[in-house]
């Protein structure tokens, strides 16, 4: 039996892990936490996956909160004029609904999960000299922890990589009692309102520990009037930021904070990160090599929200590479086919959309995002490009391509 490491229990690690556990793999599992300190913890992340990231949790049979989680069934784009009115406002639907669940909600039970399936879980914050021993134990070590020394491990790619500095300072805050938006109370959709100059205000609806909530995420240029979170430590004072920037410049959604409290005192985070692609394999000081999952490889701002679906489409490619490779050796050369098949399919029109989208925005692409107010089956598209990312290459980047779309689409209007 081949004996493999997962180092990391995220989204992509957790799931590769119990992915390779269903399949006869004996794996060891390293978490720097246990599942009871994840779960009453402080909010680790946002996230809303779409449709294929689901469709991986359910073929391995992870998706315990499905039926529990709302169900987004649209993505809503407003933006902002100078006054603070919207001058761009629609919904397009999803072929499949969209879903979001508190990682402390999420990790915690997978990680259960593991080991109740007899996985072994070693809780140990790992360091380089662990792997440099463990290289030498295991078949392969994945190094899906995409914070600490590990990930210094993996070199910078700089080709793939052109920032140097973080583009977004991140503020989320998890709710309850947010009202319901009196355009569409009927259902449920997640919201993107883009601010120019200052941002974007995300708001999502999502499953925590104390049940049904929402989500307030602000993405705030550096510097510009919405970066203003670095160093709050209160919780309160964090949720009152978030809510004077929302009555100053998204006003409509303020309208819907009435009753809005915290869902708990864990569930505000604050941060910003630098954009980088790294190469997937890190190389020990004893000889031995680890190959790279998801965002310690790939870490995208989280504008397009990716992170979580990005995690979930790595998982699912390495696991499909690690069975088809049978009792071959994991040498360097299937790590980087490994990486290079994740970063084709996945991760590079991934990265190509969220790098695109932290820039402004070009005036064809504002024509686009008019447009789709008039047009629902551009709208849609634009909704399901959170799934598939690479639908945007043939409309969206390109003037060109852009304008052709749109004569397209409204010459077969009614």
């Amino acid at each position: 039996m081949r004996k493999i490491l997962v180092v990391g229990a995220g989204q992509s690690g957790l799931q590769l892990a119990l992915g390779l556990q269903s399949h006869g793999y004996e794996v060891t599992l390293m978490s720097n936490r246990t599942a009871d300190e994840i779960r009453h913890g402080r909010v680790m992340s946002t996230q809303c996956m779409f449709h294929t990231a689901l469709q991986h949790e359910r073929d391995l049979r992870l998706n315990f909160w499905e039926t529990q989680a709302p169900k987004m069934v649209g993505i809503g784009v407003s933006v902002a004029g100078p006054g603070a009115e919207r001058v761009v406002d629609w919904v397009g639907r999803l072929d499949g609904y969209a879903q979001s669940i508190d990682q402390r909600v999420k990790m915690a039970g997978w990680l259960e999960t593991f080991a109740h399936r007899g996985g072994q879980l070693v809780v140990h914050g790992a360091a380089v000299s662990d792997l440099d021993y463990f290289s030498r134990v295991y078949d392969l070590v994945l190094v899906a922890a995409g914070k600490g020394e590990l990930v210094s491990m993996f070199p910078r790619n700089a080709a793939r990589s052109p920032f140097t500095r973080p583009q977004r300072a991140l503020a989320a805050s998890y709710v309850h009692g947010l009202g319901p938006r009196p355009e569409h109370p009927e259902y449920e959709a997640a919201h993107c309102n883009l601010v120019p100059g200052v941002g974007e205000l995300f708001v999502t609806s999502t499953l925590t520990t104390s049940g049904p909530a929402d989500l307030l995420f602000w993405e705030g240029v550096p510097g510009g009037p919405a970066d203003v979170f670095q160093g709050v430590v209160d919780p309160a004072e964090h949720l009152a930021l978030t809510l004077s920037l929302m009555k100053r410049f998204t006003p409509w959604e303020y309208a819907r904070t009435a009753n809005v409290e915290l869902t708990d005192a864990g569930g505000v985070l604050s941060g910003r990160y630098t954009p980088v692609v790294r190469e997937p394999v890190a190389h020990l000081p004893g000889g031995g090599l680890a190959l790279g999952v998801a965002d310690v490889v790939v870490a995208n701002d989280p504008l397009t929200g990716q992170g979580a679906n990005t995690a979930s489409k790595c998982a699912a490619t390495y696991l499909r590479a690690i069975l088809d490779h049978g009792d071959q050796e994991f040498d360097e050369a299937w790590m980087r086919r490994t990486f290079d098949r994740f970063w084709t399919e996945t991760a590079g029109p991934t990265t190509k959309w969220a790098n695109a989208m932290l820039g402004e925005p070009p005036e064809h692409v504002l024509n686009l995002l008019g447009a789709a107010g008039a047009l629902p089956v551009v709208a849609s598209r634009f909704a399901n490009g959170f799934d598939d990312p690479a639908d945007f290459e043939g409309y969206f980047y390109e003037a060109e391509k852009t304008e052709a779309y749109l004569s397209e689409v409204a010459g077969g209007a009614p």
